[in-house]
């Protein structure tokens, strides 16, 4: 009679595993120079793992045998599942999506020295076992057989909680299938094309901003507070902007506690152009509501439109918001290698992921760029996370998160959130010495030490190059253009704005409309294809200062935007400033805020462009290459919103004149309709020609 031996912990690496039984089955380890053979070994080996997974998972749940997680998600819990989801719509090859929703629960080891970078972790409570702990929501839209998809993991990283809209520029299932469905994507309509369920993607998305308030199907986390060592509350400066686009706003909502309702230790102040000197606004025109707002007095009186208010004040209980980067780390990790959990609960993935890719939308781009200088690619077992990462309106900018204090939901741009710490050196992915603040470093530092650096996609919009110092990506800070690294590509999708809007809205003109869907596919595509099977994708296709197409935005004739009758230009742009924060700053600690204006000594460029003043340089899809209008990546404000500063990431759409004789009668330099499309007919050729 044969026996059986149970352990009670499989202390294996599950990779590991999987190595073993390859070599006792004999599967194909081999590459052929072929890549559609490649590509069918790679489907043989995905189906073989699947049903070996099933096999492994199947004999230690049915023995009771916990396998050990690896990457400090200690429990998960499923807290929904909708099988078939899609209103049970097939998608070709790959068949039915289900959607699950999941809390998985997460410790920190704050004395490893890949976790210490981490803003106050040290003060963080800890758990029996010295670890920090943390929570966050996961959403998963999976094949229902799994083996029928292409074990691709799209992480999609979500923009302040949301994976859907509004607006529809951050939904992923509107951004790749021209999809919708907020937050809860559920019916057929809501998975728009299917792209990505034809491909067989998994997308998984999870809660990493800290700031984000639970509601409307949002992903949240759940991280501590920290405290001084004595257990004593921390108190130190915080800051708050409140940028007045309406006639209606009451009261200004506080991120963090005010430690103190006294009101000779804050300060208020306001103005209507970042240029213009901040005013005091006197305490006696304004009071604390409570701990977590302010108010205008007298009662009733409400913040001006058009104007920034300014507002520091002794703030308290500041979270540690930098576990985001953690809990992204350890989720994918775990989803790609565990098991099951600590207490024996199956991950919903186990074994199907082979490769994961990431794809975020501005803020999470943002959040993504300093993931990786932070070194968190690399997972506690000293493995590689993402192997791709498609970022996607991100700019030169990072996030402001691994801070005391921090708000995750700050952006920089003209306008606004100038006095927030989000573009700091580094800026470029590649490691070059900054002569402004005497240091050596890059985004991609700490992976090429440790040798877990993904491909990368980093994407912008020309509204990028207006508002977020988009060149600072491609350039030194001397303004030279560095050359390409390995890893990485640049792309611009020429005269495209950060996020597409109709009608003016603050903005002086039309909103830019055209949307990037169609460049995206094609690059998640090219970037499968590089991480997959070795085939290089597109060189980088940016604006360069050498062939002359990256420009200063003034004079304007240099930049070649044409005087259009009624259009504005004044090459208004954000400039490549250097704040003084305080001494505490390289460890994440604003001591002094405001922040000192040290001064601009980064270069920071535009796109040139054509003489109908549309982008030379980068992707231009059919909308830019056969146009009927202007577009732009820039926009002014409209006089009632703080007038002629930048209209943050909108873009304008400029229309062309029908006829010769209307563009003559007004001193329109651009050609007419009629002048470039003789029949419509011409016009559908060229279109077509461009969607080549």
């Amino acid at each position: 009679m044969a026996k059986v031996f149970v352990s009670s912990v499989v202390n294996v690496a599950i990779d590991k595993v999987w190595a073993k039984i390859r070599g006792f089955n004999a599967l194909p380890d081999c590459q052929s120079a072929d890549a559609d053979s490649q590509t069918k070994i790679r489907r043989v080996r995905s189906k073989v793992r699947a049903l070996l997974t099933g096999l492994f998972v199947s004999l230690a749940v049915a023995l009771g045998v916990p396998i050990r997680a690896e990457a400090h998600i200690t429990r998960i819990e499923i807290t929904r599942v909708e099988s078939p989801t899609f209103e049970g719509t097939s998608f070709g090859d790959v068949g039915q999506y289900e959607k699950l929703r999941l809390r998985a629960f997460g410790e920190v080891d704050p004395n490893d020295p890949r976790n210490a970078v981490i803003t106050d972790i040290e003060l963080a409570p800890r758990n029996a076992r010295g670890m920090v702990e943390y929570s966050t929501d996961v959403f998963i839209l999976k094949p229902v057989d799994s083996s029928r998809g292409n074990h691709r993991l799209f992480y999609h990283m979500n923009n302040r909680g949301d994976i859907g809209g509004p607006p529809m520029g951050i939904s992923v299932l509107f951004a790749f299938n021209n999809g919708g469905g907020g937050n809860d994507p559920t019916t057929a309509a809501d998975a728009g094309n299917g792209f990505l369920m034809r491909q067989g993607y998994t997308i998984v998305s999870s809660g990493w901003d800290a700031g984000v308030a639970p509601g409307n199907n949002r992903l949240t986390i759940t991280v501590p507070t920290a405290r001084n060592p004595d257990g004593s509350t921390i108190v130190g400066p915080a800051l708050e902007e409140f940028v007045i686009d309406n006639a209606i706003t009451m009261t200004g909502a506080l991120t963090y506690p005010a430690a103190t309702l006294d009101k000779s230790q804050a300060s208020l102040t306001v103005r209507v152009h970042y240029t213009d000197p901040p005013e005091a606004v006197s305490a006696a025109d304004w009071e604390y509501v409570n701990d977590r707002a302010i108010k205008l007095l007298p009662a009733g009186t409400p913040f001006q439109q058009g104007r920034l208010y300014e507002f520091t004040y002794p703030a308290t209980d500041p979270i540690v918001a930098g576990l985001g980067f953690v809990a992204t780390r350890d989720l994918a990790a775990f989803l790609r290698h565990a098991v099951t959990d600590d207490a024996g609960n199956l991950n919903p993935l186990a074994g199907d992921v082979q490769a994961i890719y990431t794809f975020g939308i501005s803020q999470p781009s943002r959040f993504m760029r300093d993931y990786m200088h932070l070194g968190f690619n690399e997972d506690e077992e000293a493995r590689p996370v993402f192997d791709g990462i498609l970022n996607w309106v991100g700019g030169g900018s990072g996030i402001f998160v691994n801070y005391r204090f921090a708000q995750p939901g700050r952006t920089h741009r003209q306008h606004i959130g100038r006095w927030y710490p989000e573009r700091e050196f580094p800026f470029a992915n590649q490691v070059i010495f900054d002569p402004h603040t005497e240091k050596t470093d890059g985004r991609l530092g700490r992976c090429v030490t440790s040798n877990t650096c993904p491909k990368i996609f980093e994407v912008n919009s020309s509204n990028e190059y207006w508002v977020k110092a988009g060149s600072l990506l491609h350039t030194d800070t001397l303004g030279n253009d560095l050359r390409g690294h390995r890893n990485i590509r640049h792309y611009l999708f020429s005269s495209l704005p950060h996020a597409t809007f109709s009608g003016p809205g603050t903005c002086q003109q039309p909103r830019n409309p055209v949307v990037p869907n169609p460049g995206l596919r094609a690059l998640l595509v090219a970037l499968d294809e590089w991480v997959s099977e070795g085939k290089k994708p597109p060189r980088s296709r940016v604006p360069r200062r050498a062939n002359g197409t990256l420009a200063p935005s003034l004079p304007q004739e240099r930049v070649g935007f044409p005087f259009i009758p009624g259009i504005t230009y004044n090459g208004l742009m954000t400039t490549g400033d250097l704040f003084d924060f305080g001494p505490l700053f390289d460890q994440g600690v604003l001591t002094i805020l405001p922040p000192v204006l040290v001064g601009s000594p980064y270069p920071v460029f535009v796109p040139r462009t054509d003489a109908d003043g549309n982008d030379i340089a980068g992707i231009r899809l059919p909308e830019i290459a056969v146009p009927l209008a202007t577009y732009t990546g820039w926009a002014l404000r409209a006089a009632a919103f703080a007038g002629d500063d930048l209209c943050d990431a909108a873009g304008q759409k400029i229309d062309f004149r029908q006829t010769k004789t209307e563009r003559l009668v007004i001193g329109d330099p651009r050609l007419s309709i009629e002048e470039r499309y003789p029949t419509h007919e011409k016009y559908v050729k060229k279109v077509g020609h461009a969607a080549k």
